[in-house]
């Protein structure tokens, strides 16, 4: 029977979230103007251009900031679920939705045996530390379908395998949901048949289904990234770069620009080898681990990529909300410091993102404090998932010690 302190609890976090989600539909409505750039923009001017290419039955095929794999088509073309309202609003609305299906998912969750309401908590103070970026992207569906993959899969393994393969053609990162999956009970062949029959009805029903691969060789440098804090202090030293919006985002484009952006990509990497040597170590699976996985896949990927986007902490944010729906899961340190990057990240964009561009002090601390954050997150996750999995060696016995072992049995 559910007790009185649980009926509060419950009742306090489905306020806190209905009045929180209040302020950022206040936000995205323009009710109320959030200080700095019009995150909504990209909303009504960016997603409603793709909008109009896409229902014509054929991919932005020149539009290069057209970067994602073909079913991002879907949340683009969704407003047109809502013929009543605007693109723009209607879109709004649709975030909204999800996020209230991802409140439902962790509170449902939540409530079992074996799990608590803290991961729910998560979730609803991490999506408006982001301030109105979280409605004005399409990365909260994404999410939500994350959320729901990882949460059936102890118990329903090829709805997992399904989910995190629709995930993966949304938006890529979802693939790293698998990492933890076990290689029994048809999780990776349900991915698998999800992602070629999508890839194979888009491709047959839409043209450039996949011209998004070529869409990204000339990349630079986000201006938000780990490698951009090196040209943020260049610039200070006669560095003769720029800064340019190239590609959908800010970016460094110049001198040294391609070699740290290659140093990127190795250290991404390098993450990639790490969890594949833990994938081969682990021996200890539960049923948190696989959350726990996940959270550090993206986390990783995220914090080692030459862009990181305010939207991808959206991510970050409904994963570690999982991971902590477990009582077993020992990943509050790393969420905390994600909430903890939430915060300064809304302060960094779109609050005082001018400091940012123009690498004043302001804004290269800032950006160091957040990306800071986020590689001890990275760190500090990693460090709980393999104590947590893989066995510690045993120190082999000296020849006195090994002696003594066999005469032990013969002497009792």
């Amino acid at each position: 029977m559910e007790t009185t302190g649980a009926r509060r609890s419950l009742t306090c976090l489905l306020i806190t979230w209905g009045v929180t989600r209040l302020l950022l539909l206040l936000f995205v409505f323009k009710v109320y103007v959030f200080p700095g750039p019009d995150v909504t923009s990209d909303v009504s001017v960016i997603y409603q251009d793709w909008y109009d290419v896409l229902r014509t039955g054929t991919f932005p095929l020149d539009d290069v900031t057209w970067q994602y794999p073909p079913a991002a088509a879907l949340p683009i073309l969704s407003p047109a679920l809502l013929p009543g309202l605007d693109y723009a609003s209607a879109f709004f609305v649709l975030a909204f939705l999800a996020d209230l299906v991802v409140l439902a998912l962790l509170v449902y969750a939540g409530r079992r045996p074996d799990k608590r309401l803290r991961g729910a908590w998560v979730w609803v103070a991490g999506i408006p530390l982001l301030g109105p970026t979280g409605y004005a992207r399409y990365d909260v569906m994404v999410t939500a379908v994350a959320v729901a993959a990882l949460l059936a899969g102890s118990r329903h393994p090829r709805v997992m395998g399904a989910l995190a393969g629709f995930g993966a053609m949304l938006k890529v990162w979802p693939a790293l949901l698998l990492l933890g999956a076990r290689r029994r009970g048809g999780t990776w062949a349900a991915a698998a048949l999800t992602v070629s029959g999508l890839a194979a009805l888009f491709a047959v029903a839409m043209p450039g289904a996949f011209a998004f691969l070529t869409f990204q060789r000339d990349r630079g440098t986000e201006v938000e990234s780990l490698g951009s804090l090196v040209f943020h202090v260049a610039r200070h030293h006669g560095w003769d770069g720029e800064v340019l919006l190239n590609y959908g985002s800010v970016e460094f484009l110049g001198p040294w620009v391609n070699i740290v952006s290659t140093a990127a990509l190795a250290l991404t990497g390098m993450a990639f080898g790490w969890l594949l040597l833990w994938r081969l170590l682990a021996t200890r699976f539960e049923a948190h681990t696989m959350a726990d996985a996940a959270f550090v896949a993206v986390l990783m990927f995220t914090t080692t990529s030459r862009v990181i986007s305010p939207q991808y902490l959206v991510w970050l944010v409904g994963l570690a909300a999982v991971c902590l729906c477990f009582r077993a899961s020992r990943m509050g340190g790393p969420a905390g410091l994600v909430l903890a990057a939430c915060f300064v990240t809304v302060l960094e964009f779109p609050l005082w993102f001018a400091h940012v561009v123009a690498s004043d002090p302001l804004g290269v601390t800032l950006l160091a404090v957040r990306n800071g954050l986020l590689v001890l997150a990275s760190l500090a996750a990693a460090r709980v998932l393999w104590r947590a999995t893989v066995p510690k060696p045993t120190a082999p016995l000296v020849p006195d010690q090994a002696a003594r072992t066999e005469e032990e049995p013969a002497s009792s």
